[in-house]
């Protein structure tokens, strides 16, 4: 089995501001950068077999510190992107909760139940996930990989390897720059 460490990207203006990310491609800003140096040096020491990230800037800028300090590259999979929020993407999320309050509703209360408009599900964001990390554990067996990603997607990947329902998966949301160490293939 591989050791991986899923570790979220650092802060965007996005964060800052409370709007849905989704895949819109957005830099961290400069409390980000400082939080994927303070990063890096955190876990600069551990034996990385190598490293993985989202191909969206927040995600390869922040794994991009760590690669400085190693000498390993990022391989980027788009996989491994944080969850398609379709039409709430660059939107506030007070602006989505009163445009279509009964929709925010139910996205709250059972978001495994729920697509964002012209986005992806829970349940379609989770296999996506799966699928990138198996390639990833296959390619680096007994391997130590930090995968860079998302919160959301992050989240996801803990419901299912901590056998949760993904209803509950805002709880398992990491702040900015944490991580959470796992072995994959995850046993379900």
């Amino acid at each position: 089995m591989t050791l991986l460490y899923l570790i979220r990207h650092g802060r965007t203006d996005w964060n800052d501001e409370g709007r849905y990310q989704g895949q819109t491609d957005l830099p961290l800003n400069a409390r980000g950068h400082q939080q994927a140096q303070e990063l890096a040096a955190a876990l600069s020491a551990r034996p990385w077999t190598a490293l993985y990230s989202s191909d969206l800037a927040r995600a390869r800028q922040t794994a991009q510190a760590l690669s400085e300090r190693t000498g390993l590259p990022v391989r980027l999979d788009v996989r491994l992107r944080e969850i398609d929020v379709g039409r709430w993407s660059g939107q506030l999320i007070r602006v989505v909760r009163d445009g279509d309050p009964e929709l925010y509703a139910r996205w709250q209360a059972v978001p495994s139940q729920v697509c964002p408009p012209g986005g992806e599900s829970l349940h379609e964001l989770t296999a996506r996930l799966a699928a990138a990390l198996d390639d990833i554990a296959a390619a680096h067996p007994e391997g130590t990989v930090a995968v860079f990603t998302h919160g959301a997607a992050i989240a996801t990947v803990l419901c299912r390897v901590r056998q949760l329902p993904l209803d509950g998966f805002r709880s398992l949301i990491l702040d900015n720059t944490s991580w959470e160490v796992i072995r994959w293939p995850a046993t379900t």
